[in-house]
């Protein structure tokens, strides 16, 4: 793809998120969907690989369906309230097809199937902003509309969403289908906690979003698609494969490290909220995804690969770390003691 086909298509990602997350319209917001939808489209299918054609049809196919319901939510609520501004949502019907809606969006269980393909279909680099960027302007909507939706509704798909993100996770071998069904699970801590404390979900959005990003940019270094590949790469960057198992388990939520931070919040804050149960049940279920992070960290930097196998030792990589892995790899880790500033900032 020529540069300045990838610039296009970068700059309509951007501008198909901005009228999203600022606009009061809904007209607006869902135009700015669309956009995003069809920016990410050919970066998807670049490769005109089969597998990338079938992701890129797929996303398409269910980003239109979850458009089409939003576009639908909205009119249903214009047509009984008057009212097309977003956070003025009152209809229950309205308020249902919106949560069904934008769990599409997401991913969110039941919702969930088309993700995992989605993202092995595709490169790392578009792998992380489906699973980064593409998320923002429907975070943004379930954030200006969540004192309109139903609790009972979100806390059911958050805890499935856990649930199915951490069973599906265990039996995986490739790293970009793992990285979904952790993705899976942490929209269900964000989807159980934006109904009562949504500033604390865009604080889960943002440091997951960190955190990914860290743990895809260092994927993308040293290119490991599978875990067999992962189990050499040890000899190519150590330093990096090092640092990738502390962000893996950040990411895994462990404390002293940045990950421990979102969960800790939430669990207080359900805990405040009288859902002590919903708060246990979501923290033992947070351990099925912390054993695939195990694994991947087991596989990246503690175990050797067998002398029967076919993989070759790759060649020591002399080259310096990339810089964006460096800062975000140091935020994945080192933002847990400032935590009171930044829960003053938000």
């Amino acid at each position: 793809m020529n540069p300045q086909a990838k610039l296009i298509f970068a700059l309509s990602l951007t501008l198909g998120t901005t009228p999203t997350i600022s606009s009061n319209h809904w007209i607006m917001a869902w135009t700015g969907l669309e956009i995003n939808t069809l920016a990410i489209l050919p970066l998807i299918s670049k490769s005109h690989h089969p597998r990338a054609i079938e992701a890129a049809t797929k996303y398409f196919l269910v980003q239109a369906a979850a458009s089409t319901l939003v576009l639908f939510s909205s009119m249903t609520n214009a047509w009984h309230t008057g009212q097309w501004d977003i956070t003025q949502l009152s209809h229950p019907t309205s308020c249902l097809i919106l949560t069904v809606a934008l769990a599409m969006k997401l991913g969110l269980v039941p919702f969930h199937f088309w993700f995992p393909e989605v993202l092995q279909g595709s490169s790392l680099i578009v792998g992380l902003l489906l699973s980064t960027l593409m998320k923002f302007p429907p975070i943004t909507l379930l954030y200006l509309t969540s004192p309109s939706l139903k609790p009972s509704v979100l806390m059911t798909m958050a805890i499935l969403s856990t649930a199915l993100g951490g069973w599906m996770g265990l039996n995986q071998t490739q790293t970009r289908k793992i990285l979904a069904f952790s993705s899976i699970s942490h929209l269900g801590w964000m989807a159980i906690i934006i109904a009562y404390s949504p500033k604390l979900a865009l604080l889960n959005f943002y440091l997951y979003t960190l955190m990914t990003a860290a743990v895809f940019l260092s994927l993308n270094s040293i290119k490991a698609l599978k875990l067999s590949t992962l189990m050499t790469t040890w000899t190519k960057a150590p330093s990096l494969n090092a640092i990738l198992l502390l962000t893996l388990l950040s990411l895994a939520g462990l404390p002293p490290l940045t990950g421990f931070l979102p969960k800790w919040l939430i669990i207080q804050e359900l805990t405040k909220q009288e859902v002590a149960l919903a708060a246990t049940i979501i923290a033992l279920l947070s351990l099925l995804g912390l054993f695939f992070y195990l694994r991947l960290a087991y596989c990246a930097t503690i175990t050797l690969p067998p002398h029967t196998t076919n993989h070759m030792k790759q060649w020591y990589n002399n080259q310096p770390t990339n810089t964006m892995v460096a800062v975000l790899t140091t935020m994945s880790l080192m933002l847990l003691p400032i935590s009171p500033i930044i829960l003053a900032v938000v």
